[in-house]
């Protein structure tokens, strides 16, 4: 699940911390989806989403609180610290745009911060579960031309040298080994 994480065997220490980081994630997410559909919209910004940003806000805390008590591995620290640095930066820009939304004062510039900062706690999840190498077909083969030629140039030298030898005209029976030879240079694989 968690590339980072590939557990050694004999190590349960990463696949814990893989699981406590699932059971992390299933309850951050309807946050910041809640969070992300009030940002996407400056319609909906008003004095009355007041009250749920302060909820969203709340749960941003016990989220990065939560995190702050998981002890990652060696591979995930640098991950796992700046996912919570953007827990935290999110948890602010949501009080600041509660803030302002009271006072009347929400601007473009904050909500664009807002945003941001947002947008940075799903950057850390992805850098903390990268996504696995993308597999790339081998492309189409063509028709193997060479090898095909190779073919027919060695099925008519035996031809000729076995016409050659029963009919016994050596030169016949030469071309064959000449036929033979050529499609041996013709194709090397």
């Amino acid at each position: 699940m968690i590339a980072l994480l590939r557990p050694s065997p004999g190590t349960s220490a990463a696949r814990e911390y893989a699981g406590t980081m699932a059971g992390f994630w299933s309850g951050l997410s309807a946050t910041l989806r809640a969070l992300e559909t009030l940002a996407a919209d400056r319609r909906r910004l008003d004095e009355r989403v007041g009250d749920q940003l302060r909820g969203l806000q709340y749960r941003l805390h016990w989220s990065s609180e939560l995190l702050a008590g998981v002890d990652p591995p060696a591979g995930a620290r640098e991950a796992h610290e700046e996912l919570a640095s953007a827990l935290v930066d999110a948890r602010d820009a949501t009080g600041e745009i509660a803030d302002a939304l009271e006072d009347g004062r929400a601007g473009e510039a904050a909500v664009l911060e807002w945003r941001g900062a947002l947008f940075r706690v799903r950057l850390a999840r992805m850098r903390l579960v990268p996504r696995p190498p993308v597999r790339r077909e081998p492309p189409a083969e063509s028709f193997p031309v060479l090898a095909a030629l190779a073919t027919a140039l060695t099925v008519a030298g035996v031809g000729a040298f076995a016409a050659g030898a029963v009919l016994v005209l050596w030169p016949l029976w030469a071309a064959g080994l000449g036929l033979v030879a050529g499609g041996c240079l013709v194709y090397r694989p």
